[in-house]
């Protein structure tokens, strides 16, 4: 398929992105096409995190397996667990620690396949910042996301304290503080950070703390229940667009994000994919490979929801288990 015919057979779900709505109706278009209309919110505007999600679409592969999928941008107002919650949205991009914390207030989600391996939300210092471990952050101001659940955990664990800006989602501050402390994405900010005349920061990585979340996809409960075929197709299409991305030629899922999101430049999309793959965030940084592509770990689930027990970020007493906010049924 070219590109040109890539966009054009977008333009409709771009422009219903755009518009908004509700997740339950269908578009005219899908009606004639007995489409079934899905809604996707992505936590971020689009960039090579989605990569599975744009690959997929670019190629209508979603169309071919007989569903009409709408992603939504997102960002620090994006609301996905609400968003899946009112079934304005059936799937909704989040870290896990998030996803955890919305089924523990109530809110008819699950856990259904993994984005990243490992959440890529680092702490990121100049190259010449003299900190170099957990513990040294004591004392210190750190711009960050208030309610990362890593942030009492570093408390926790390392008997610590520190301050907390709360996250402008910009690198200015970054760039021209040389001890500026930041939470950010590895895969997206140093960029930024390097056109901005600093050199390339260096990072406190949360698994190192023992503290190793998921990037996730949920989805609303009912409505998988009430679908698990759509859902199983929704999730195969989905792996087999990041193992495309990947694996293959990017560009169908560039062009897309470069018209959904105009800041999208080719040397940052060319940036962060390669951040991605050299990273092994989606095949899994330890015993990974294609075949990890989107699974999730009851295992890992559990121990996240012990560490967040620990830190009465949830009650001890929580009857919250893995298999509760995690299924594994409509993975390929």
């Amino acid at each position: 398929m070219s590109i040109t015919r890539c966009l054009a057979s977008f333009a409709i779900v771009i422009t219903l992105a755009l518009l908004g709505g509700c997740a339950e109706k269908s578009t005219p278009e899908s009606e004639t096409k007995g489409l079934l209309p899905i809604v996707v919110q992505l936590d971020w505007v689009a960039e090579p995190e989605h990569g599975g999600f744009y690959q997929a679409a670019a190629n209508d592969w979603f169309k071919e397996a007989g569903l009409d999928v709408r992603l939504d941008q997102g960002g620090p107002n994006g609301f996905g667990m609400r968003k899946l919650a009112s079934r304005k949205a059936h799937f909704a991009q989040a870290d896990s620690t998030t996803v955890l914390l919305a089924i523990a207030e109530g809110l008819p989600i699950v856990n259904v396949s993994a984005v990243f391996q490992n959440d890529p939300s680092v702490l990121m210092l100049h190259a010449d910042n003299p900190i170099s471990s957990f513990p040294e952050l004591d004392g210190t101001t750190i711009m960050a996301r208030p309610e990362w659940a890593f942030l009492p955990y570093l408390r926790y664990k390392y008997d610590i304290d520190f301050n907390i800006v709360p996250q402008n989602f910009s690198v200015t501050n970054f760039i021209a503080d040389p001890n500026f402390i930041q939470q950010g994405f590895y895969i997206a900010e140093p960029f930024y950070i390097e056109q901005g005349g600093a050199p390339k920061p260096k990072f406190l990585y949360a698994w190192d703390a023992g503290f190793d979340a998921y990037t996730v996809l949920a989805v609303h409960r009912g409505w998988a229940e009430a679908h698990p075929q759509a859902t199983r197709d929704f999730l195969t299409v989905y792996i087999r667009g990041w193992r495309d991305y990947l694996f293959g030629d990017p560009t169908p899922a560039h062009e897309l994000m470069k018209v959904v999101n105009p800041k999208n430049t080719d040397a940052f999309l060319e940036f962060s994919r390669q951040m991605i793959i050299d990273e092994r965030l989606v095949i899994g940084r330890e015993n990974g490979g294609p075949g990890q592509i989107g699974r999730v770990s009851l295992e890992r689930f559990s121990i996240q929801l012990e560490q967040l027990k620990s830190l009465n970020i949830l009650p001890n007493n929580s009857p919250l288990t893995a298999e509760q906010v995690v299924t594994t049924r409509y993975l390929p």
